[in-house]
């Protein structure tokens, strides 16, 4: 088949990850891919000025500058876009299926022709967080009539409390089982938990901050470690002496994830929660708040499940667990270890190709 994805950018989120993923996959597959998405956007005038007053000066010298994103690091076919625009007819070619993977771009795809391919929506979150005043044109962007698949049953369910009973085919996200692999090993020398960075209020880094603050009062020694494409600030500071690397490349991942006796997933609001699984498969136990698809993941004792902002719970949680003996610590590692690498990409591909071609598109 011929299919076509539509992104809005190509950058290093979990989203665009599974984007290149499935792209590598069906190519691989013998499927015709190709992935288009737009040009980096711009700061707007009162966003530089934000900026300025703020000091945030890592987002003055990022506006308009384009890092390779998954799309572009994963080989598959790309073309970007020449400037910030909607994607139309004319920037894709005629295709068997086409994607949308955002909300607009959804809305970009209803716009075009049926020579461009039957109409599929990958939905990858409920995509209101960035600005509430899109509530209204995101609904109808989900309601529009297409082959609906989500990422997780938690997702689905979201959507339809919000929009109504929609008919949306769930395809569970699997993680890369070659890069995010570690062989078994015992406790850190120093208790050592992770988390990801992120300026972004939905993703909680605040609430993993705090919970490591608190338990230091009972592990003084515990060390952190943590990664992010933003520059700690003053706003958002990082747990004093921790250990951050910006923007690091995919092939350190797996030693930062695995450099950990627990992994911290604080989001407010995630879709589903790729660093979960991520984690896991590097033998390092999570303990996370039930948002996306850690309820699924771990809500059979893989791993732990703590209440939704609550610093304090999470604290303690990772107290108990660095406190774990050496041998229970272990079998936990290795039931997050086994529940990972027990669901592949390949898997996944195979799903979602089973939706595309047997469920009945709308029209």
């Amino acid at each position: 088949m011929r299919i076509t994805f539509l992104l809005p950018s190509d950058d290093i989120s979990g989203g665009t990850r599974v984007v290149a993923i499935y792209a590598q996959q069906l190519q691989a597959r013998g499927h015709d891919v190709l992935v288009v998405n737009c040009a980096p956007d711009r700061l707007s005038p009162r966003q530089k000025v934000r900026a300025v007053l703020q000091r945030d000066w890592s987002k003055l010298q990022a506006d308009g500058v384009s890092y390779p994103g998954h799309i572009a690091l994963s080989g598959v076919p790309h073309k970007v876009l020449d400037r910030p625009r909607a994607i139309t007819a004319n920037d894709v070619p005629d295709a068997d299926i086409i994607v949308a993977t955002w909300w607009e771009t959804a809305l970009w795809m209803e716009a075009m022709p049926a020579s461009k391919g039957r109409k599929v929506h990958l939905i990858q979150g409920y995509e209101v967080w960035l600005d509430p005043q899109v509530v209204a044109r995101v609904h109808s962007a989900l309601r529009l009539p297409n082959l609906k698949i989500a990422i997780s049953g938690d997702l689905k369910q979201t959507i339809k409390n919000k929009v109504g009973d929609i008919a949306i085919s769930v395809v569970p996200n699997a993680v890369d089982l070659i890069q995010f692999n570690a062989p078994a090993r015992g406790k850190q020398a120093l208790p050592t938990v992770g988390f990801i960075y992120s300026h972004a209020h939905i993703k909680g880094a605040d609430i993993c901050t705090r919970a490591c603050e608190l338990a230091r009062q009972q592990i003084p020694q515990l060390r952190v470690l943590a990664f992010g494409t933003d520059q700690p600030n003053s706003e958002k500071p990082l747990p004093r002496d921790a250990d951050y690397v910006c923007r690091p490349p995919q092939s350190q991942l797996r030693e930062i994830y695995a450099g950990c006796d627990a992994w911290l997933f604080g989001s407010r609001l995630d879709s589903f929660g790729l660093p979960i699984l991520e984690a896991m498969a590097c033998r390092t136990p999570v303990i996370a708040v039930p948002i996306g698809a850690a309820q699924d993941l771990l809500g059979d004792g893989t791993g732990v499940l703590v209440a939704k902002e609550s610093p304090e719970e999470m604290a303690a949680a990772i107290v108990a667990l660095c406190r774990q003996s050496e041998s229970d610590w272990l079998a936990l590692s290795q039931r997050a270890y086994r529940k990972a690498h027990g669901y592949s990409w390949d898997d996944a591909t195979t799903r979602l190709l089973d939706v595309i071609q047997q469920e009945q598109f709308p029209r």
